[in-house]
């Protein structure tokens, strides 16, 4: 790929130039707030299939290791193979949405994520259960990856930009509800019901998704699902050194906020002594923090650039994890608990903007684009995990991965999107 992904004003070009009524009706219909409101909820019901996989089984972790007759580090397992198959699913999952559609792809997936989910429940052990995870991840994979190509499908420039702060709302309420409703549901079921309940939840999606999410991609917009087709776009993607700098970015942001998912549970109940609905309680504050930072770089973004905030994002989570490491050596809980909320509340501000300036110029493969942000996303969150795990899954070898990562990411920015200039990029601000 020869541009750049931070050129934005080609992608908008390049989006006008088709010609196509179909798709600027689609995109016309949904700058509507109804159908605004409409495409948030939906595209979020299906962001959500990876927050709630991951997050509301956490609470259980110590219970299942007891129960399964496992270590902790293998539990961990269970969450790595997840990570692994959320990046692994998207990389299938993307380029069949580019060629087929958006619809049928993604009602497929949440069959596959809804069947899963009930053979992880009746699982006998923990290789029964990595088998059935691995599979589920495939499901939500499907969703997650296709819903960012939607907002790519529908919008461009800043109003991208705000739909995934908006998204951010509804998929953030996933993280900070989840461990909640996991800790009630240990009060009155097993683990195994948590599985129940993403089953059930699956199932609840599939049927509105059906009836209420339409096609975004014209047929005439479509490309040829033939691997060796697919695998030169991939080769374009990769050779687009500013659009893998976005993607390693956020990759390497997200690895500290799984640092701090893979290791909390153990770290918080363990070492300061906390209940599961106490440890979900925490969970959901930092939860909320996410969603709240999430809206406050919607109605920055406009004002300032998405590179500027996302700088902003990335420098708040390196201090955030640099605090992490200084009070996990003697400091009190509460002492810890601060700089925690300040790197996983960063997320919210890295999340959008690295996504939209990865995607802008990529409208024609969306899909396939999506796909491969997720894939790094995931691969390196999935690498990340069992570290916390294999370094005896303190709170010192929790900080200290989180602090790396997010020094690592805020690194990366700055030498693979150095072409990334303020002119292109005022360029995206101009697309309302």
């Amino acid at each position: 790929m020869a541009t750049s992904v931070a050129g934005t004003a080609p992608a908008t070009a390049s989006t006008a130039s088709t010609g196509s009524t179909a798709s600027t009706a689609s995109t016309a219909s949904a700058t509507r707030p109804h159908r605004t409101a409409r495409y948030a909820l939906l595209l979020g019901g299906l962001t959500a299939f990876g927050p709630l996989s991951i997050d509301m089984y956490l609470p259980a972790l110590p219970v299942m290791a007891r129960e399964l007759h496992s270590t902790d580090t293998q539990l961990q397992l269970t969450l790595a193979v997840f990570l692994v198959g959320l990046g692994v699913g998207q990389l299938v999952a993307g380029p069949l949405s580019d060629a087929f559609g958006r619809r049928k792809p993604m009602l497929a997936g949440v069959v596959v994520f809804a069947v899963a989910s009930a053979v992880a429940a009746l699982s006998p052990s923990v290789p029964a259960l990595i088998a059935a995870r691995a599979v589920q991840a495939l499901g939500a994979a499907t969703g997650m990856v296709i819903a960012r190509a939607a907002v790519r499908d529908l919008y461009s420039g800043v109003a991208m930009a705000r739909f995934f702060s908006t998204l951010m709302l509804v998929t953030g309420v996933a993280p900070v509800l989840a461990p909640l409703i996991g800790g009630q549901l240990l009060r009155w079921t097993s683990w195994r019901g948590i599985f129940v309940s993403l089953t059930v939840f699956g199932v609840v999606l599939l049927v509105v998704a059906a009836l209420a999410l339409p096609e975004t991609l014209p047929r005439h917009n479509r490309r040829s699902a033939h691997p060796g087709r697919i695998a030169r776009t991939y080769a374009a993607l990769l050779r687009d050194r500013v659009f893998t700098g976005y993607a390693l970015t956020v990759g390497l942001a997200f690895s500290a906020m799984f640092a701090y998912i893979s290791g909390s549970s153990f770290v918080l109940q363990h070492t300061y002594g906390l209940s599961p609905p106490e440890y979900g309680l925490v969970f959901a504050v930092n939860g909320v923090g996410l969603v709240l930072v999430g809206q406050v770089n919607g109605r920055l973004v406009g004002r300032f650039t998405p590179r500027t905030l996302l700088w902003t994002g990335l420098t708040s989570a390196l201090t955030g994890g640099l605090g992490v490491v200084v009070a996990a050596v003697e400091a009190p809980l509460p002492l810890l608990l601060t700089p925690l909320f300040v790197t996983v509340s960063s997320v919210g501000m890295v999340g959008p903007n690295a996504t939209t300036l990865a995607l802008a110029d990529h409208p024609h493969t969306a899909g396939s684009a999506s796909a491969l942000l997720g894939l790094v996303q995931f691969l390196v969150g999935g690498g990340t995990s069992p570290v916390v795990g294999l370094f005896g899954g303190s709170a010192l070898a929790m900080a200290t991965v989180m602090a790396t990562a997010a020094a690592a990411a805020l690194l990366v920015f700055a030498l693979l999107t150095r072409a990334a200039t303020s002119g292109e990029i005022g360029r995206i601000d101009h697309q309302k």
